[in-house]
């Protein structure tokens, strides 16, 4: 009974622990091979990030992404958690009262509601899209920052807008990484 035992352990551990994730990482590397291989996005031959994982950006002149709780540093893709924070916790409180001070200090405009998405964490700590509201509420302060007109802006935010995937699920978002390259290149 016990050889028997040893026999179907050593049988399974090949077939689920070896044979089915190769195969399921081969049918990805055809299949999908950019997502598989995380989305990486290069300039010039260097991993500068990824279109699934947020990074931090705090200079006036740019997009900012959306907050992460991740520890033991933001956006930290080995730790993909929120914070847990309740509605009356006022550690929570505390950390959305900074984000929004974080970004009136960058010159956002006093006069406008932050939009929640640049107020609040992802409930991943992961996500690297902002609306377009959030887009939009942070144009005068990089138009400001960089010199360049605010419809400029407007339409780099506009030419990098994600609909709805496959037409109707989520909202329109903003990957901010892709948008931030973008600027860059058309203000060099």
């Amino acid at each position: 009974m016990i050889l028997q035992s040893l026999r179907m352990l050593v049988v399974m551990t090949v077939l689920t622990g070896v044979a089915y994730p190769l195969i399921v990482t081969g049918i990805a590397q055809v299949a999908f091979p950019r997502q598989a291989n995380g989305s990486l996005i290069f300039e010039k031959e260097k991993i500068i990030g990824s279109r699934l994982i947020g990074q931090p950006f705090s200079d006036p002149k740019y997009f900012w992404s959306r907050g992460s709780a991740t520890s033991p540093m933001p956006y930290n893709g080995a730790s993909s958690s929120g914070s847990n924070l309740g509605p009356t916790n006022p550690a929570l409180k505390e950390a959305v009262e900074g984000r929004v001070k974080a970004l009136r200090d960058a010159g956002a405009p006093a006069s406008q509601q932050v939009p929640a998405d640049l107020a609040t964490a992802s409930g991943s700590g992961l996500d690297p899209h902002i609306s377009p509201a959030a887009a939009e509420f942070q144009v005068a302060r990089i138009a400001a920052a960089r010199k360049i007109p605010e419809e400029k802006l407007r339409e780099l935010v506009k030419q990098h807008t994600e609909g709805r995937q496959w037409g109707i699920l989520g909202e329109p978002r903003v990957n901010v990484l892709p948008l931030n390259l973008a600027l860059d290149a058309a203000t060099k």
